[in-house]
This record gives C-alpha cells, sequence and structure tokens, in this order.
C-alpha cells in the first residue's frame, strides 16, 4: 500500500476512507512515511462500525487522533469546494467525533 499513499499524496489527495477493522478511528495529517504533515498531509478515517461485532482498538498507532471501539455509527462527510467537515455519529444520534478542515488546493 505504501506506493499507493504515495501516489495519492503527490496528487493532493485529502482525505482517505477505509472500513477494514470494526471500529472508528480518525487519523492526524500524515505523508507516506506515517509523519504528521499538517499542509500537505493525507487524513485517514478507519469506519467499520456497522453491523458486525466492533473490535477493541488495542495499542494506539502513531498520527491516531480519536478511537472508539464501542460504538456503532455511521460517518457523514459534507464535502465543500475548499474544505471538507466530518461528523461520527452514534446510533442513537450522538455525535461522537467532529470537525472540519481546509483542502490542500
Amino acid at each position: 500500500m505504501g506506493s499507493l499513499w504515495k501516489v495519492l499524496y503527490r496528487r493532493g489527495v485529502d482525505v482517505v476512507l477505509n472500513g477494514h477493522e470494526h471500529n472508528y478511528e480518525r487519523f492526524a495529517l500524515m505523508n507516506p512515511a506515517g509523519r504528521r504533515a499538517p499542509h500537505a498531509g493525507i487524513r485517514e478515517f478507519v469506519v467499520g462500525t456497522g453491523g458486525r461485532g466492533l473490535y477493541d482498538l488495542g495499542i494506539p498507532i502513531g498520527g491516531s487522533q480519536t478511537r472508539i471501539d464501542n460504538r456503532f455509527g455511521v460517518l457523514r462527510m459534507v464535502l465543500h469546494p475548499r474544505s471538507y467537515q466530518w461528523q461520527f455519529i452514534g446510533v442513537r444520534g450522538a455525535v461522537l467525533d467532529r470537525g472540519r478542515h481546509a483542502c490542500h488546493r
């Protein structure tokens, strides 16, 4: 996957969504080497919180900002021409994580 991340980074991708784990995790803006890159990095969301049993998150890895492994929910993304917003909403309607960030270009 490292080669793919390099291409995405060079192309100025802002957000990557994944659902391979049964939990929610949001990462800081990162470069392909796994270091924080607040002005040009990619923000990754892992959202696998619907339908099946949830997984424990275990030990945090670098860049992890928010980790939720005990709630089912959905990620609501709102895309604007120059920014994006997110809300992770639990099944009972509570907003468990939210934010907004400007796009690179």
